[in-house]
């Protein structure tokens, strides 16, 4: 039997988990509690997440203690996987898992230390930027390492009416070497590209504004870590036009921060949030596995 095949099956046979979807205080983000991601999820428990998920731009699920094939074959429920321009990084036997670390063994950085260190959307540098992202702890700090996530559906609200007539229907730039070389946290985790992987990720051009191509609502689609220009205005406009939206979009009232736990996966929607790693002091580990899912192209 095809494994396409088996895996239909094992989604048609699995029975049902009594799980709890708590959203947080704040307007984004909510915890699930009493799913194991390690078994087969059923269409029903599925449409239920995928619901969550909509709604709640980003989903904890509590205590996972599960295998990097596991990992993949829950990230694939929800299309397909994209892998990292860093191959260096990823898990030997699994490439579509980065590992996001600052551990160093044999002298040598065993994953990305730095991931995140400018607000960002996951892969908004491809043509077809991510859907969602998927990140599982491995290793936590003892203090540091949170992530923050900000609504880019309310940063769009919050765009005064004189600014959405510059920005509605514009386009703008997006580069994974926008800030590349430019240092946040301790040490350097930032190895030189290749020839092959700036051909990679050359530049794209997005709509600043986008549509949610699930629940249909505008968020904005710009961030300090890969935008470089708004396409059609002049170099010193753009740059004051961005920094305008730079500052709506993380407006405190629509951020929420994750302070990781053991054993969390936390599934962001990358079309609704732009994300941001805290960092943590260099000599504490942290190591956590990612996957990234494909989405559509933004418009």
């Amino acid at each position: 039997m095809p494994a396409a095949s088996n895996v239909l099956s094992s989604i048609d046979s699995a029975q049902p988990q009594t799980f709890d979807i708590r959203p947080f205080p704040g307007a984004v983000g909510a915890e699930v509690t009493g799913l194991d991601l390690a078994q087969p999820i059923n269409a029903a428990d599925f449409t239920r997440i995928h619901r969550a998920h909509l709604d709640h731009h980003v989903l904890v699920f509590r205590d996972q203690h599960i295998t990097p094939e596991e990992h993949i074959a829950f990230s694939r429920r929800f299309g397909e996987l994209q892998i990292h321009v860093l191959k260096q990084f990823l898990l030997e036997g699994h490439p579509e898992i980065l590992i996001v670390s600052n551990i160093i063994e044999n002298g040598r950085n065993i994953g990305l230390g730095d991931a995140g260190k400018f607000w960002h959307s996951d892969l908004s540098y491809k043509a077809l930027p991510s859907l969602g992202s998927m990140l599982h702890a491995q290793e936590l700090p003892s203090e540091g390492g949170d992530t923050l996530f900000a609504d880019m559906h309310r940063a769009w609200d919050a765009v005064p009416e004189a600014l959405r007539k510059v920005v509605e229907g514009r386009s703008a730039a997006h580069s994974y070497t926008a800030r590349y070389a430019e240092t946040k946290f301790e040490g350097d985790w930032r190895p030189t590209l290749t020839a092959a992987q700036l051909a990679e990720v050359k530049e794209v051009i997005h709509p600043v504004v986008r549509t949610h191509p699930e629940n249909g609502r505008k968020a904005l689609f710009v961030s300090e870590g890969f935008t470089t220009r708004i396409v059609g205005l002049p170099a010193d406009e753009s740059r004051d036009v961005l920094q305008q939206l730079y500052a709506l979009s993380v407006l405190e009232a629509n951020i929420y921060r994750h302070r990781w736990q053991p054993h969390d996966l936390v599934f962001w929607d990358n079309r609704s949030l732009i994300h941001l790693a805290a960092g943590c002091p260099a000599h504490l580990r942290r190591k956590l596995y990612r996957t990234t899912i494909q989405g559509d192209a933004p418009f």
